[in-house]
Parts: structure tokens; sequence; C-alpha cells
């Protein structure tokens, strides 16, 4: 098969493989970006697979990067871009189920191709546009099929990761898992045990923000692989609530989706179950607030309040999540909460500590903090300008 005409990605890149092919050399756009054109898909990073060796490599470009290079990968500065070409190369015995204990340059495609997880990323694409293809992976492509490269279970028993990335390409692009591949994936489920948490978070999170999220998570649910993730054994029956959103429903971050996935668990204590997923703080706060959000709206309307203490971009994501569940929604009267606030945030407050202390006579304390805490929700709930001189009144009352 050949690609009449090349995407701008692969054409603005096309100087490095002539360059390459230049010094006497291979070299090949492959994987993702190749299935993506294919595909007729966005094109995201465009990888480079050549037959040089790093060094060589370093010595056709002016300017390079060692970004992998004990794995064969050299980031190259080209035309104000930056592409990744990676030396053919072949995989010893996998040690811990996720890295080979050792990586062998080689000079053939072939060999290259054979080591990757599935068909439809076993591809290559020359200048001219013809596409290489060693495991049948246009076919599979055609037929919608994900079909792990030679021997299933070989493959994820080399990196298990490849159990989730399956399922997240699933997710992605709406194909079906070839069944001896997909009898591997649930044999090979425990191995996930092995791998980091950090690297099973990436691929199911972008497994929930996938157009065809309920595919990639049923199949996930259904090979027993939902089993071998932190703190979901057992699990299941509860993950199919999710099911029960709203067929046209999607994800619109991945806080949301994580905190429908909290929901749907009974999660009492969301940051110590995403401690166990080695979250960013930052991300575990904000789940931990749609949370919360999603237990008020159960129980009564939003206030000023609640749209001054949580961001409106959380306070609208739970009202989606409502929405998917057939509740009662008014995204109008976030908006038009939010708009009302006279402060958004305590730094909005025309005094401050100092202030006070310079002009009422305050010590630094618990005392003060607590008077500038009563000052701020006055001002919040419309009750207290947020003016000076009407601050000033509202104090000496007090005293």
């Amino acid at each position: 098969m050949r690609l009449e005409t090349l995407p701008s990605e692969f054409q603005e890149a096309l100087p490095v493989l002539e360059k390459i092919k230049a010094a006497g050399f291979e070299a090949y756009f492959v994987g993702g970006s190749v299935r993506d054109a294919l595909l007729q898909r966005p094109i995201h990073d465009v990888d480079i697979a050549s037959s040089s060796y790093p060094e060589e490599t370093k010595r056709i470009f002016d300017r390079t990067v060692d970004v992998g290079i004990e794995h064969g990968t050299v980031l190259v500065l080209e035309n104000n871009r930056e592409y990744e070409v990676t030396t053919f190369r072949t995989e010893d015995v996998y040690v811990d189920y996720r890295r080979p204990s050792k990586v062998s340059f080689v000079r053939s495609l072939e060999e290259d191709l054979k080591r990757r997880d599935f068909t439809i990323n076993a591809l290559a694409l020359d200048e001219n546009g013809q596409v290489i293809d060693l495991f049948q992976g246009l076919d599979d492509l055609e037929n919608q099929i994900l079909r792990a490269v030679g021997t299933a279970a070989e493959r994820f028993n080399e990196d298990a990761l490849r159990i989730m990335r399956g399922f997240r390409f699933q997710a992605a692009l709406d194909f079906d898992l070839e069944q001896d591949t997909f009898v591997a994936m649930k044999d090979c489920a425990p191995l996930l045990e092995k791998i980091s948490v950090e690297r099973i978070f990436i691929e199911f999170d972008k497994l929930l923000l996938a157009p065809f999220w309920r595919k990639g998570l049923e199949a996930l649910l259904t090979s027993g692989a939902i089993e071998f993730l932190p703190d979901l054994k057992g699990s299941r029956a509860k993950l199919e609530r999710l099911f029960d959103l709203a067929s046209d429903f999607f994800f619109s971050a991945s806080e949301q989706a994580w905190a429908a996935l909290l929901l749907a668990l009974d999660v009492q204590n969301v940051k110590d179950f995403l401690k166990k997923w080695k979250t960013s703080r930052e991300f575990a706060n904000k789940v931990q607030d749609l949370v919360e959000i999603a237990a008020i709206r159960s129980e009564r309307d939003l206030t000023k309040r609640d749209c001054y203490d949580y961001d409106i971009d959380l306070l609208l994501q739970a009202e989606e999540l409502r929405q998917a569940q057939g509740l009662a929604v008014d995204f109008s009267a976030i908006q038009n909460l939010d708009a009302s606030l006279t402060i958004h945030n305590k730094q909005e407050m025309v005094v401050n500590g100092g202030m006070l202390m310079q002009v009422f006579g305050f010590e630094p304390g618990p005392k003060l903090g607590q008077i500038l805490k009563e000052l701020e929700y006055a001002i919040v709930d419309g009750r207290l300008p947020n003016e000076l001189e009407a601050i000033y009144a509202y104090i000496e009352e007090k005293k």
C-alpha cells in the first residue's frame, strides 16, 4: 500500500529521513503516527526508526540530545522541531515484565518491528509513502482488529503494560481484540502487579478519556485484569455502574473521570485511594473536591459560598456528571452565582492581616485568622461590601 499524499507532519520530517538515507542508512516513520495516518486520525508524535546506531545518528545532525541513548534513541533538533530517532533494535529477556535485560542494536527493520506490541503499531512508512507491513497490520486496520505481533503471550510476558495498552487502544479506536490476544491478556493479567503504578495510571486514564471508553472498560472488567490494579480487587460490579451514565457521555477531564470512578466505588477516603495510585496532590485535591460537590448537589442547590469554595470548572464538571446520571441540572445558575461573587479569593479582599494589626492592634494568631475568615465569608455571602470603610465599621461593631 502507498499513501499518495504524505500528511503534513511527515512532510515536515522528511528532511530528517533524507539526511539519514544520504548518509547511507535506512530510515522510516514507524508506530502510532503511521497507524493514525492510515486511519486519518490526528498525528501527534512522529517517530523515526533507523539502521544508524546512536553515535552514527549524532554524526549526521548538528544538534542532538541524548534522551534515551542506552535504548537507541536520539532527539534530533531540525527545522525548529524535535524528532526522536531510534535505532532498529532487538531486546533480550525481560527481567521485570517491563524492561529488557539488554537492548541490542541491529540493521534490520524486520527485527525491529517484530518486537512491537500490536500489528497495527508494527507498520513503517518510507519517504515515498510506501507502507511496510510485515505482520498483516493493514488487514487488521481494515477489519478493526487488535492483534498481538507474533505469539501474544510472549508479547505480554515481555511487557505486561501492553495489556493496559490493549484496552486503551480499544477505547481510543473502537477496535475488537482478536481472540488469542484477549486470552493471553487474561492469562497474563496478574503480571500487572509487577508494573509501576504510575505507568498503569497513565494507560487507565487515557482509557477513561477516550471516545469509546465503555468498550475499553468492559474488556478490562471482563478480562479480570481489574483485579490486579491498585485497590480495585472485587470492584467489577461497582464499576459496572459507570455504564449507567448516558450513552453519549464522555469525560471532559481526568479529574472528572476519576471522580466518577470513585463515586461508583463508594470510596470514603479519596486521598488514601489516590495515594495508592501515586497521583499528584493537586490531582487528588481536585478529585476530592468533585466528590464533595457531588455530595452537596445530592442534597441541595449550590450557594454563593459553594461557588467561592470550589473552582467553577469543577462545579460544572460535577454538574455534567449529574446530567449523565439523568439528574436535574442548572449550569446557568452556577455561572450566575460565580459572576455574582464580589471576590473569588481572599487575595481580592481590600484588607489583610497586617492592616488589621496596624489599625486595630490585633495580635497575630488564631483570633486574627478567625476574624479574617469571618470577614471573607461575610463579603462572599453579600452581607458586607468589600470596602475599607464598611469593613472597619463591621469590625468596630463586633469588638
